[in-house]
């Protein structure tokens, strides 16, 4: 009998105060969480002393944690277009830790992630952070839900691309803002996992 292959992923949340982080553990059709956190970064006055230390943050949760693949939340189109930038920045150094260890990386937008973890894309951080924290039977509050929003990120990731294997068949992906990966019919979301896991349903 084979062994399950077991893998992981890390979502991040990209942010310039709080960037939040979870690495899911697949096995099989099991999911687990393997941490949860935030990368606190609001006491820092000095913008590129920030950016190097998303860098090194990143890169360190890559190595103790070793996900096969990283999945972040592409920045959002505000008013507001110095955050914008700012935001950008930060993304693109968690990126460039990710790729300087050799990791495939993944950007879904903000209404993608919370559409696959809710079935809404206009869902509250609320929200996604109770059925995260149900579906994944996580029994205390983060302090920030920066990090259920991170960990939304990579269960959303791997609703879209199940698992690395799909990729060795031919599954195609597209990197970029919509979203990881082609997702093979029938096989996204959250309406799938339901279907495949009916004890995993939220009464």
């Amino acid at each position: 009998m084979k062994d399950t292959p077991t893998y992981r992923i890390m979502g991040i949340d990209p942010g310039t105060n709080y960037m939040g982080y979870g690495v899911l553990e697949v096995e099989g059709r099991a999911l687990r969480s393997v941490v949860l956190g935030d990368i606190d970064l609001h006491t820092m006055s000095d913008p590129y002393r920030k950016l190097r230390y998303i860098f090194d943050r990143v890169s360190k949760l890559v190595d103790d944690y070793a996900p096969r693949e990283v999945a972040l939340e592409s920045p959002f189109f505000g008013a507001n277009v110095q955050s914008m930038l700012k935001l950008g920045r930060a993304q693109g150094v968690a990126i460039a830790a990710a790729l300087n260890r050799d990791r495939e990386v993944f950007e879904y937008a903000p209404s993608r992630i919370k559409q696959a973890i809710t079935g809404s894309g206009s869902a509250s951080k609320e929200q996604v952070a109770a059925i995260v924290k149900s579906m994944l039977k996580i029994d205390y509050m983060p302090r920030r839900l920066d990090a259920t929003d991170g960990m939304a990120v990579a269960l959303c990731h791997y609703f879209t691309a199940r698992t690395p294997i799909d990729t060795a068949m031919g599954s195609s992906r597209v990197k970029g803002l919509g979203g990881g990966k082609k997702a093979a019919k029938g096989s996204s979301s959250w309406e799938a996992f339901i279907k495949q896991n009916p004890e995993r349903e939220i009464k």
